[in-house]
């Protein structure tokens, strides 16, 4: 008896998973791929419905310029009905991937082993806001070689921007487009030619913008003056200064250069003499709860891995931390608590740089 009903039971758990799958693998009402897993998904992935139907999502929420804005990443890039037509006016952005996500996506749905073929209209539709987008980025940098936070912008987002990887991954979509990597396969030759030189622009800019600190080339501040090419500030607590972890990615970036130049390979040196100089060691962060709620804190550990500041002091190299209050404090306990547990006041991600990355490199360029 006791077998007669497990089986019973083990063919609905069956049914089950089976029916999940299934809906996984059609897409339910929201998205079924988180958006910042959607480019990691499988060439075949990319003639699925559900692929198809996000790129009908995306082409119709760019704006004027043919970028997209910062809700449509975060929000538009699902299949639910969220509306549209307010929100379809928001500024166009370079920030966190927006932008140059929507690009990688339209190009893969052009270029996946389609199955069914995509139908023409459709694909003439993905095509146009493809090159749209793709002509955005080229259109969005400055003469001097670097590009805004947003395009067209004012204020802050008009600065050059390092925060959140936003010129690193402009660059990096542009060197995919000029190595003729199969996701740009809908790009001309003109195209191409723009993007190369784009590329050499952007990087004589990163050049450019290295702090030099009483003599010496240090490394980037999370964002630049557009004209003068100073650290500038952004939000109330993204102080001007040099900053601990976006410098990371713009070394990765000077590193994949092919052949680097003498300018190139004495800025990277200069850069990591610089976070060697300020890795902090014998503390870690930790969460902890309070009656209010959760909270971070510094603690002491002799023996915890070295760790850097977000930001630190242009001049001093002390690291600094702020609230919204805008006023600059050397203790993260004299902030505010939202802001503690809402940002990321330290980072050990210039650790692997040191420690690997780096000696590789200086191995086959640094005499």
């Amino acid at each position: 008896m006791r077998h007669r009903l497990l089986r019973p039971l083990s063919v609905l758990v069956l049914i089950c998973l089976a029916c999940a799958a299934a809906r996984a693998a059609a897409g339910t009402s929201d998205f079924p791929v988180p958006r910042r897993e959607i480019l990691r998904q499988s060439p075949a992935w990319f003639s699925s419905t559900p692929a198809r139907t996000l790129g009908e999502r995306i082409v119709a929420l760019p704006g004027s310029q043919g970028g997209w804005s910062n809700w449509s990443n975060e929000v538009g890039m699902t299949l639910h009905s969220a509306p549209l037509e307010e929100k379809n006016i928001a500024p166009q952005s370079l920030d966190d991937g927006a932008s140059t996500t929507q690009i990688k996506i339209l190009g893969h749905l052009l270029t996946a082993p389609a199955s069914p073929p995509l139908p023409n209209e459709q694909a003439e539709r993905f095509r146009a806001s493809f090159l749209r987008g793709f002509d955005y980025l080229l259109e969005a940098q400055y003469p001097n070689g670097g590009w805004p936070h947003r395009f067209p912008a004012q204020g802050y987002h008009a600065h050059i921007t390092f925060n959140d990887n936003t010129t690193c991954n402009v660059i990096a979509l542009l060197r995919g487009a000029v190595k003729r990597e199969p996701v740009y396969g809908p790009l001309d030759d003109e195209r191409r030619h723009r993007a190369a030189a784009a590329i050499d622009k952007g990087v004589e800019c990163i050049l450019a913008c290295q702090f030099v600190q009483n003599g010496r080339k240090t490394v980037w501040g999370a964002q630049h003056d557009a004209k003068t090419l100073a650290p500038a500030p952004a939000r109330t607590f993204e102080p001007a200064s040099l900053c601990g972890h976006e410098s990371v990615g713009v070394i990765q970036l000077l590193m994949e250069v092919e052949r680097p130049s003498p300018e190139i390979i004495a800025a990277v040196r200069a850069a990591i003499g610089w976070f060697e100089q300020v890795k902090i060691t014998g503390i870690r962060t930790e969460r902890f709860d309070t009656a209010e709620g959760d909270d971070v804190r510094v603690v002491n550990e002799p023996a915890a891995p070295p760790v850097w500041a977000r930001f630190y002091e242009l001049g001093t190299n002390r690291p600094i931390f702020s609230g919204r209050d805008a006023v600059i404090k050397y203790s993260m306990a004299e902030i505010e608590r939202e802001r503690r547990r809402g940002y990321g006041w330290y980072s050990d991600r210039p650790r692997a740089l040191l420690e690997t990355e780096y000696p590789r490199w200086a191995a086959k360029w640094v005499k």
